[in-house]
Order: C-alpha cells, then structure tokens, then sequence
C-alpha cells in the first residue's frame, strides 16, 4: 500500500529524488550542514512542524537562492520535500540521519543553538 507522500507524488505528478539512506555519504551531509542559511532551515525544521512549506522560513536570500540550499539538504538526505498542492513541504530526515550517523544531527543542532546563544566575537 502506498504511504501518503507517495500518494501525494503519484496523485500532483511531480516526484523529488531523493537518497535512500544507504546513499547519504558523511561528507555530502556535512557540507549541506556547514552552510548557515541551510543550518537555519535545519534548525527551525527540528524546532518547528513535522512538514514545513518552504515559503514558511524567513530567510535573508532571494526566493532563487532559498530553492538552492532546499535542493542541496535534499540531495543531501538530510530534508524530505513533498508536495501538498503547489506547496513544497520539507521534513527532516532525523530518524534516517541518526541511522546513519549516530548523534551527527543532535550535535550538530546542540552547536548551532549554542552559537546563536553567544555573543560573536569582539570586534
């Protein structure tokens, strides 16, 4: 029986690849992560909504720009984009990224938050 994101994908017509979870490579998923406006979108993912509309993230770059770094977390693996409509959602992968590479996101998470929580440095 189809899950409802497949029924959703067969019923709008338009699929999204994305990697099975033996395919999401450490260094792919690192680099997705390093990029703070993709680490934004990760952080309100894991803070936020089970499923998100892109046009939900408040993001400091052009509407291009944001289509961009979706795409590169969803190669990645570390987000699920579906569509609900002519909406985009975007669901993290938490379970597959923890199969994968125990602790990586919660660290990675525990960090970002860490950061947004302390002063930059001294000018």
């Amino acid at each position: 029986m189809p899950t409802t994101e497949q029924t959703v994908a067969v019923t709008s017509g338009r699929r999204l690849a994305h990697p099975s979870v033996a395919e999401i490579r450490l260094e792919t998923v690192l680099h997705a992560l390093a990029d703070p406006v993709r680490l934004t979108i990760v952080r309100e993912l894991a803070d936020g909504h089970a499923d998100m509309a892109c046009i939900a993230f408040d993001l400091p770059v052009s509407k291009s720009t944001t289509t961009h770094h979706f795409k590169v977390l969803r190669e990645a693996g570390v987000i699920h984009q579906h569509y609900e409509g002519t909406s985009r959602m975007s669901r993290l992968r938490e379970d597959d990224l923890e199969a994968r590479f125990p602790g990586l996101l919660a660290a990675v998470l525990e960090g970002a938050r860490r950061s947004a929580r302390s002063p930059g440095p001294a000018a």
